[in-house]
């Protein structure tokens, strides 16, 4: 079956049909890992969008257990080549079957770099895949540059708390979307990890007298999360240490009056460089994002830049002023290959003074 990718500026990718054959308006950004795909699909901070991967081979180890919650998330899912016929002996299944469980669309058989330079040239922009070739082009323009992503954390963030058992330091995390592995990384250096909602209150948490906060990642924008800053604010003023990861990097730089703004086409792939400033030593990131913090913005009393993307020179961590608070924009719980910067767990071990 025909499928379409019409964007926002007119451009229409002819392809293939994969997964369900619903209709989907979304923001269209692109990936460029090589693998790792399940990890995107299962990532919540795709919530509102639809991903472009650009490597041009996917599904050719099948579905496997590397899941990093328990749904997909993405609204569609766009490749050159789907393979129908994975090899791996983990393989549970193929990303067709997994798309159709999932109720996501996706269009295969479209040059996914001639699409990427556009996202690139242009920025991000929506889209629509469709199956339906009955289409108005200018109804379908019309309904794109209307359509916004909404404040998606409410929809990723668990329903009620939970708790991974430990013998070591409590940790309070606070899910915005939180991948799986962040809570496990935690768990695995012996934290007892309590995952809560994303609108659990601050009196709440520091009720339970943790060790340790850590602010997850999350989809969408991270200035609509306006009753969840209010929280935060009082997290930091808080004597208790805190680690946060991507999207609540963003949110605790509101917190402490700095600002964020939307890239042009955003960071999502498994091969960034960052550099840490303290150590001048770079480290090869797997991120996610396309909001970031904006440092003319930051008062150096409150916090100072950490970490520095090697591309483009954005802000990529903060370590702040006076506090046990350090947080990053990339991600140190995923493993693009080397797992060279979970050591940032460790310093979180170490703020709370330490595994006993």
């Amino acid at each position: 079956m025909k499928a379409f990718l019409i964007l926002e500026d007119g451009t229409v990718f002819e392809g293939v049909s994969i997964g369900s054959t619903k209709t989907v308006i979304s923001e269209i950004v692109f990936n460029t890992s090589m693998t790792g795909y399940l990890e995107v699909l299962t990532d919540p901070s795709y919530a509102g969008q639809a991903v472009v991967m650009t490597y041009p081979l996917i599904g050719n180890y099948g579905v496997t257990p590397d899941m990093e919650s328990k749904r997909a998330w993405p609204d569609a899912y766009i490749v050159r080549e789907l393979s129908r016929k994975p090899s791996n002996f983990r393989c549970e299944g193929t990303i067709h079957e997994f798309l159709e469980e999932y109720d996501i669309p996706g269009v295969a058989g479209i040059d996914t770099r001639a699409l990427t330079k556009i996202l690139r040239e242009k920025g991000t922009m929506n889209g629509m895949v469709t199956t339906d070739d009955d289409y108005d082009i200018k109804e379908v323009i019309e309904k794109l540059k209307e359509y916004k992503v909404g404040n998606v954390v409410d929809i990723t963030t668990c329903s009620s708390k939970y708790t991974l058992k430990g013998k070591g330091k409590k940790v309070a995390l606070m899910d915005f979307g939180a991948k799986n592995n962040i809570a496990k990384s935690l768990n695995d250096r012996g934290c007892e990890v309590t995952v809560y909602p994303a609108h659990t209150t601050a009196e709440e948490i520091l009720a339970t007298n943790p060790d340790g906060i850590m602010l997850s990642n999350g989809p969408g924008d991270p200035e609509t999360n306006v009753e969840i800053i209010e929280e935060i604010k009082k997290l930091y003023a808080s004597d208790v240490p805190i680690f946060a990861i991507c999207l609540g990097h963003q949110l605790m730089a509101l917190a402490t009056g700095a600002k964020t703004y939307k890239m042009k086409y955003g960071h999502r792939g498994g091969n960034h460089p960052v550099k840490d400033l303290l150590t001048g030593r770079v480290y090869i990131s797997s991120q996610n994002h396309g909001y970031a913090v904006d440092t003319d913005t930051l008062d150096p009393k409150v916090c100072e830049p950490a970490f520095v993307n090697v591309n483009d020179g954005t802000n990529e961590g903060l370590k702040y002023v006076g506090k046990n608070i350090f947080t990053v924009q990339f991600h140190p719980e995923a493993s693009p290959g080397p797992k060279d910067s979970g050591y940032l767990f460790d310093r979180f071990i170490e703020m709370m003074g330490g595994n006993e």
